[in-house]
């Protein structure tokens, strides 16, 4: 962070106090200038060649990058305080509000990690036929093409380009990795005199590529196709979509850096036990399919992923964490916000997240043309909107905001969401936490000045640790530690409810609890349950042979969610024969009162004790009774080919 702010009031536009501004935040802060960027460019020279400056102007950056480099000195940072902060219709003090944003820049996020995408430049191109060709013609010298036709009519004569005949089956993958199938596949054979001829047709062809081009003006062949890189769509109808898809495809040539966008903890995965498909949120949110089945939990491909966040918000175990930044990054960034506002002198805040391309936008365009933000309202710009659920939004409320504000961008998936808002208003209440899908400017600004002023917890706390720790504790401080919140149907906290005349105790639940909630005692038949472990995954419901366990969606504060508590218990059977303890009581009675004298294996007084034996004592009685199977002897050796023929030659 820079140890230096230079400071503008933008023409006198906006009021700045560089006085309060330096006591909030400990930096060394410049004359407020009028003009840098015009009139006082000198000014703005004469700042930008000392060591640690920040410009607080978001506007002009790229003036003050080229002045840096005609100067040969360091390029300076930014922070944008006039568009977020400075112009607004608010007569209240913005210096608190510049402070908390001052502080949040100050953080040292980290470097995010990447993998590296190679694209040779290989590029399969589909569609209208006439199209395809007018596309094929300008892309020819860049890229190494392959042109898909239905019909050899449609085809050209032209060995600048590869060209097969088929009708595409499936399309996996993404930029540099793609996988085209292809059925009545008929690669061309270009020798011989006369009209090209093709191959015999084969179905299950395949074709890799770097870069996919439809010009079919149909349904996408992939999932969420604006967002799979590589993928590229337009209308042929559109002479203007095709162009700029054409030029796109020939820009796509190299090696690019993908973010990393989520990590993966398979130990903590609740997807699957024993073959029983518990949890499957991320499955059925993810809109590229980029996550798939692996056994007992999922694999993400992270070429496919385009950083959604979904799948992280609605995680119940932590398995799948956002990392492009990570979830602890974004708890930090909302603390130190908080924080930084209350030590300014600042009261009630309201927190508006936002994405980085509509929020931005939105916000200058709020600020230059309409009312700007109000002075308690501090914008915080994410990458993934959807990665942003109820823990991150509990945590701020927790942290010392009033409330919790979400701007959506027009045609926004609102998947995450429609399960994170219900989830997060439960906890917090409703008038807490809203989303604003809004894209005209004037109208956001209405909606923050008429937000009702709301009170803030009375003792900020620092959620720390994973979502769901950080939820606990979040919660704790909004309600107090004696409370039980009622939570919406699919919650990833919750009790169960055992039916403890119907259960059997076959403890089946207890042994593939993927999270460990459910225990059984070694020493008697007792069914045991931590609440604070439960991910709601359904699993132990979809087991139980009996239909006994309910699940029960709530959000126990209290200490009781702690500690094991037995949902079940009953006193073991005694063997007959020599005392020991096994089973159930009441499950061995069960059985003898049905199988004893009643079923051929269990027709003898003798035959029917064996059911109230343990295991030895069983093994035992059966070595001893008449024709019991262990006095046959060794099983006669299996009789094979060459036996017979020995036999005939002995003969």
């Amino acid at each position: 962070m820079a140890k230096r702010l230079v400071l503008c009031s933008c023409d006198q536009t906006q009021s700045i106090d560089a006085n309060k501004i330096a006591q909030a935040t400990g930096l060394e802060c410049s004359t407020v200038y009028k003009s840098l960027c015009y009139k006082e460019v000198e000014k703005a020279a004469e700042e930008i060649v000392k060591d640690d400056v920040i410009f607080a102007c978001g506007q002009e950056i790229e003036r003050f990058r080229d002045l840096a480099a005609e100067l040969e000195v360091p390029e300076p940072a930014f922070i944008d305080l006039r568009d977020r902060a400075g112009w607004s219709a608010d007569p209240a003090d913005k210096s608190a509000k510049m402070a908390a944003l001052l502080a949040e820049a100050a953080l040292d996020l980290g470097q995010e990690k990447t993998i590296d995408i190679s694209s040779e430049g290989t590029c399969f191109v589909f569609g209208r036929p006439e199209a395809v060709i007018r596309a094929a013609d300008r892309l020819k010298d860049s890229l190494a093409l392959t042109l898909l036709f239905s019909d050899p009519s449609e085809a050209p004569d032209s060995r600048a380009y590869d060209v097969m005949l088929g009708k595409i089956r499936s399309i996996k993958g993404a930029l540099g990795q793609f996988e085209v199938t292809v059925d009545a596949a008929q690669m061309l054979d270009p020798t011989g005199r006369g009209p090209f001829a093709y191959q015999a047709p084969q179905d299950g062809g395949l074709a890799q590529c770097d870069i996919i081009l439809d010009l079919s003006g149909e349904p996408a062949k992939v999932t969420a196709a604006e967002k799979r890189e590589g993928y590229l769509r337009a209308d042929p109808k559109d002479p203007f979509a095709v162009a700029d898809a054409i030029l796109e495809a020939s820009q796509l040539i190299g090696v690019f850096e993908k973010p990393l966008y989520v990590a993966l903890n398979a130990h903590l995965c609740a997807h699957s036990r024993a073959e029983t498909v518990a949890c499957s949120n991320c499955l059925d949110i993810c809109p590229t399919g980029a996550i798939l089945p692996s056994g007992d939990h999922v694999e993400i491909d992270p070429i496919i992923c385009a950083g959604c966040g979904s799948c992280s918000a609605v995680c119940p175990s932590g398995a799948i964490s956002y990392d492009a930044p990570a979830t602890e990054t974004i708890l930090r960034r909302i603390r130190t916000l908080a924080e930084a506002y209350r030590s300014a002198g600042g009261s009630n805040p309201h927190l508006l997240v936002t994405d980085t391309a509509l929020g931005s936008d939105m916000i200058a365009a709020a600020a230059r043309h309409y009312e700007g933000l109000p002075a308690n309202c501090i914008p915080m710009t994410v990458t993934a909107l959807s990665s942003f659920g109820h823990a991150e939004m509990t945590a701020a409320l927790a942290c010392g905001f009033a409330s919790v504000d979400i701007l959506l961008p027009p045609n926004a998936d609102r998947t995450a969401f429609d399960r994170e808002l219900p989830l997060a208003q439960a906890i917090c209440g409703v008038d807490k936490i809203r989303l604003i899908e809004e894209a005209d400017p004037e109208a956001l600004c209405q909606q923050l000045y008429s937000k009702n002023v709301s009170e803030t917890v009375s003792s900020p706390v620092i959620p720390l640790g994973s979502r769901r720790q950080a939820t606990r504790l979040s919660a704790q401080a909004l309600h107090g530690t004696e409370s039980v919140l009622a939570l919406p149907e699919n919650a990833p906290y919750g009790a169960i409810s055992v039916n403890k005349e119907a259960c059997t105790l076959c403890l089946s639940c207890a042994s593939l609890c993927p999270s460990g909630a459910l225990v059984d005692n070694p020493d008697k038949p007792e069914l045991k349950f931590q609440e604070d472990a439960c991910l709601q995954c359904g699993l132990c419901a979809n087991i139980c042979p009996e239909k006994a366990i309910e699940l029960v969606p709530q959000l126990n504060l209290t200490d009781t969610a702690l500690s094991q508590v037995t949902l079940n218990e009953e006193d073991p059977f005694a063997c007959i024969e020599c005392g020991a303890l096994f089973g159930v009581k009441s499950t061995v009675e069960r059985i003898l009162e049905k199988l004893g004298g009643k079923h051929a294996m269990f027709a003898s007084e003798k035959a029917a004790r064996m059911i109230q034996m343990c295991d030895n004592c069983r093994v035992n009685a059966q070595f001893h009774m008449e024709n019991n199977p262990f006095s046959a002897g060794d099983r006669p050796r299996i009789r094979t080919t060459e036996d017979y023929f020995s036999d005939r030659k002995d003969h």
